[in-house]
């Protein structure tokens, strides 16, 4: 389709790991997708999800992507399942604005190379690697939109609290 127009508006993207989230911020115009910080994980999200939902208010960000690890073959496994989870908490934590999940494969690999070539050591590198594999997601679904003229990956429902709920009571039970 070419060169088609992104819709206006800043886009948050979000790289979920088990220890650290990377969070890059996209231009006014959806064009380059920058790092922006990177986030430590706490025991329950709550912490997180806080700061995740005060960037895209200071931000005036019209959407969030994150990144669903999906394995090679293109099916969702236990970490996607767990992703997916985590963006449905997200959506209702930045309620009205929207939440995308997009394919995210190799995303950290190419970040660690990147960073890895540029002459990081390991420890540099684990600082930042979350940062940069979010902005290669978040520019990989600003390409995606702006070559398809379609918003990227899939739009995620905001949890139902009393869902939320009867699922900590399963895990707990």
């Amino acid at each position: 389709m070419g060169d088609t127009a992104v819709r206006p508006g800043v886009r948050i993207g979000v790289d979920v790991g088990t220890v650290r989230i990377g969070v890059a911020v996209s231009d006014p115009d959806g064009r380059l997708a920058v790092p922006a910080e990177t986030l430590p994980r706490d025991a329950s999200g709550a912490g997180e999800l806080r700061r995740l939902a005060q960037l895209v208010e200071e931000r005036g960000a019209v959407e969030v992507v994150v990144g669903l690890p999906v394995s090679l073959r293109g099916t969702a496994g236990a970490a996607a399942r767990d992703i997916a989870g985590y963006a449905r908490r997200l959506a209702t934590a930045v309620h009205p604005v929207p939440v995308r999940l997009v394919d995210e494969r190799f995303t950290t690999v190419h970040a660690d190379r990147r960073l890895q070539s540029a002459g990081l050591a390991g420890r540099q590198r684990r600082a930042v690697v979350d940062q940069l594999a979010a902005a290669i997601l978040l520019q990989d679904a600003l390409d995606a939109e702006r070559a398809t003229g379609r918003p990227p990956g899939r739009l995620v429902t905001p949890a139902d609290p009393d869902d939320t709920a009867a699922a900590r009571r399963r895990e707990a039970g």
